[in-house]
């Protein structure tokens, strides 16, 4: 058989194993099963891409039994895992650790990997080499989705779980993003406020007249010209998608974002990036101002724009 080193795009299979391959390792059964190189399988178990009854499995030698029930997922992203760099790192006081997520990257462990999204990298970057069987405390009260870039915050100590989520749920938090819309917006500032419910197949939310879950968005125009604007969100409630639906439903789409009719060029992704956090310190009580910085890919589209002066806010 000629193997294929790699999958173009998303893939997913299910495979029985017969009774002529049972005592197979994994790697040399996929390997015939789906005609993909062993190397290349080889890393995907290691990503946590594939699962045995149910199951991940992170062992290239584990051996099937006949009636296994083996899946493999590949998200076609980068294979090569994500690891988290000082200069992402915006706060770390044993308390509370806030970073500066990078766009594709997984919040959380995926069907198709664990190791590479941003939840293992966390683990990896807080874990006690003196202590290696010693799991790190780590608690998510927020997430970002794959595409969307900025400032996440994440309790890494008991004492500093409840109190942090309890202000996200009660609304204490001030959240401001920043989003590259399509169209140029004529009003400089406003709100909408909808109900959000999600659609009967498909990952879309949309506006219901009833049946929703409350969603309220604040903005202010910054910047607008040749045919797109670039806004200040502020999401007053944390529902999906909030940002990027009522934009759309406006008739303002995020550039980039496809599932809601943005263009996709000149963007490689969804334009919105999770720009600042404003609280109290879940066990001090001291006031957090939290910013994490406007990636290239923004300042690069600006430059494809001719946008020569882009003045962020201060306050």
């Amino acid at each position: 058989m000629n193997l294929t080193e790699a999958p173009a795009g998303r893939r997913h299979g299910r495979l029985q194993v017969s009774a002529a391959d049972g005592g197979s390792r994994i790697d040399q059964f996929l390997a015939r099963q789906t005609g993909y190189s062993r190397s290349w399988l080889r890393r995907l178990i290691d990503l946590g891409g594939v699962h045995c009854q149910g199951r991940r499995l992170r062992q290239c030698g584990y051996v099937l039994q006949p009636l296994d029930q083996v899946e493999w997922y590949y998200d076609g992203l980068a294979m090569e895992p994500f690891r988290l760099c000082q200069e992402l790192v915006l706060l770390q006081d044993g308390l509370v650790l806030a970073v500066n997520k990078p766009a594709g990257i997984d919040m959380q462990p995926t069907p198709a990997r664990f190791k590479g999204t941003l939840y293992e990298a966390l683990c990896h970057w807080l874990q006690n080499p003196d202590r290696p069987r010693q799991a790190p405390t780590l608690a998510m009260v927020q997430r970002l989705d794959r595409e969307t870039s900025g400032l996440v915050l994440f309790s890494i100590h008991p004492r500093a779980h409840k109190a942090l989520t309890r202000q996200f749920v009660e609304r204490q938090v001030d959240k401001r993003y920043l989003a590259l819309l399509c169209g140029e917006l004529p009003q400089p500032s406003g709100e909408f406020r909808s109900l959000l419910a999600r659609q009967r197949s498909g990952n879309r939310m949309k506006s219901v007249v009833r049946g929703g879950r409350e969603a309220i968005t604040a903005f202010r125009l910054l910047h607008r010209a040749g045919g797109y604007s670039l806004v200040e969100a502020r999401p007053l409630t944390g529902r999906t998608h909030q940002i990027r639906v009522h934009f759309a439903e406006a008739g303002y789409p995020l550039a980039g974002d496809a599932l809601y009719g943005g263009t996709a060029a000149p963007c490689a992704r969804t334009m919105l990036h999770a720009w600042r956090l404003s609280l109290q310190h879940p066990v001090t009580a001291a006031p957090l101002q939290l910013q994490a910085p406007l990636p290239q890919d923004f300042y690069d589209l600006f430059a494809q724009l001719e946008w020569s002066h882009v003045e962020l806010p201060r306050d």
